[in-house]
């Protein structure tokens, strides 16, 4: 994951007095759902601006929402969406802490040289006051590139060593960044982190609250498969989820993931975090709007 990744995508306690909080309002016209899908902006394009977007998706029984590009946005715009969120009892999922140039394959966390493990750190200082404002308390990282002349154990080693530092930075806020493993094969080659199990080995190693991860279903299908049993193994370390089908990145129902079971299984687990709705639209317009909430609807009845 990118922070201009997909041209299809687009709460901790140090955050609660960040923005000028007004009640909440039910006014949603649907029945809420059972787990806490997260839509962005993109998701219903059709119904306006983001604040439109995050009421219309509140009104749709929808209680979390996502932003990938909040980091980036202007303050105004991020303590608005905030407000917004507040009063309509929706929380703030994901936000991206720190991600690689890809042009530049850039950071490598690994490698000899400290600098790229500096600018990181800076990055997840610099997200500290992004995530007060927005009452968010999760952040995505994504750990950067391999280096193919360190062999990968010191470069395991050192990113391990990298995300405890930056634990130290994040964990007195109440914040947890969750690593997030891309898949090689179809759309980040040369990543380091590869596979959630790869993801529960640095946590482990971490060993922190305030250093997690990210299973993001699309890449873990590309990557390795064995969705569940994978998750079941790696369960005490996933913070965060993400959907999305495969081939297409599109909505559950559109490729070869089998969410429905997937869903029966969070729930046995009584998951009550943010799934992330990482993926577009299969259909352009309001059409695809309406067979996204079907999508959803069909498998939170699972």
């Amino acid at each position: 994951m990118k922070i201009t990744r997909r041209s299809v995508l687009a709460t901790g306690a140090a955050a609660a007095g960040a923005v000028a909080m007004a009640p909440v309002v039910a006014r949603s016209n649907a029945p809420r759902f059972s787990l806490g899908f997260a839509p962005h902006e993109g998701s219903f394009k059709s119904r306006g601006s983001r604040l439109e977007q995050i009421a219309y998706a509140a009104d749709q029984g929808f209680t979390a929402w996502e932003d990938n590009e909040a980091a980036g946005r202007p303050v105004e715009e991020q303590v608005a969406m905030a407000r917004a969120l507040q009063q309509r009892g929706m929380t703030m999922g994901v936000f991206v802490a720190s991600m690689p140039k890809w042009a530049q394959s850039r950071p490598v966390l690994g490698a000899n040289d400290d600098g790229d493990r500096t600018a990181f750190l800076a990055d997840i200082r610099a997200s500290i006051a992004v995530a007060k404002r927005l009452n968010a308390k999760w952040m995505t990282v994504v750990p950067g590139f391999l280096d193919p002349r360190v062999p990968l154990d010191i470069q395991t080693g050192r990113v391990i060593d990298t995300m405890r530092r930056a634990a130290d930075i994040v964990a007195p806020h109440g914040l947890v960044m969750v690593m997030e493993p891309l898949n090689t094969i179809v759309d980040h080659p040369g990543v380091f982190l590869q596979t959630v199990p790869q993801a529960y080995a640095v946590a482990r190693g971490v060993d922190s609250p305030a250093v997690k991860l990210l299973a993001d279903l699309y890449h873990e299908q590309i990557q390795a498969g064995h969705l569940i049993r994978t998750m079941d193994s790696c369960w005490s370390e996933i913070a965060y989820l993400q959907f999305g089908d495969n081939p297409g990145r599109k909505e559950p129902g559109t490729g070869e993931i089998n969410y429905r079971n997937v869903v029966r299984w969070l729930r046995a687990k009584q998951f009550a975090g943010v799934i992330g709705m990482e993926h577009g639209n299969s259909i352009e317009g309001r059409a695809g709007e309406e067979r996204l909430l079907a999508a959803y609807r069909a498998i939170d009845a699972a």
